[in-house]
């Protein structure tokens, strides 16, 4: 036997909120998602994000504790160039995203910036800087 990496959950307070911030970085999320308990995104190469309200975990993990936001995780998406870093940052804290980690060229050879989701996840955007 050999599990699979299949999906990435979240935990999320609101998940109108979360769904619209999602939904803004190209996550496909179904029509009527935000009202949902429990939501999907198919993920190219078929991985999954989900995200489930705290009330959901709680119905079937009554012990579990709410953390106070955020965690020791974030995740990372790529974009199209240096560029494209900028301008996803600069949209989503226009929109009232909280910025994390202004855009910065990283001595890792990356535009590199950080935002926040509603519930504090941290989401990566990245770029390759041009080579040499």
């Amino acid at each position: 036997m050999s599990p699979r990496f299949d999906a990435v959950g979240l935990v999320v307070s609101d998940m109108a909120a979360s769904v619209a911030f999602y939904r803004r970085l190209g996550f496909a999320f179904p029509g009527g998602a935000e009202r949902e308990p429990h939501a999907e995104a198919v993920l190219p190469g078929g991985l999954r994000l989900l995200l489930d309200t705290e009330d959901t975990v709680r119905s079937f993990h009554p012990g579990r504790l709410t953390p106070a936001r955020g965690g020791r995780h974030s995740l990372a998406l790529r974009c199209e160039d240096p560029a494209e870093v900028d301008a996803v940052y600069e949209e989503l804290v226009a929109a009232g995203c909280a910025g994390e980690l202004e855009p910065w060229d990283a001595f890792w050879g990356q535009r590199y910036a950080v935002v926040q989701d509603p519930d504090g996840h941290e989401v990566d955007l990245f770029a390759p800087l041009p080579g040499p």
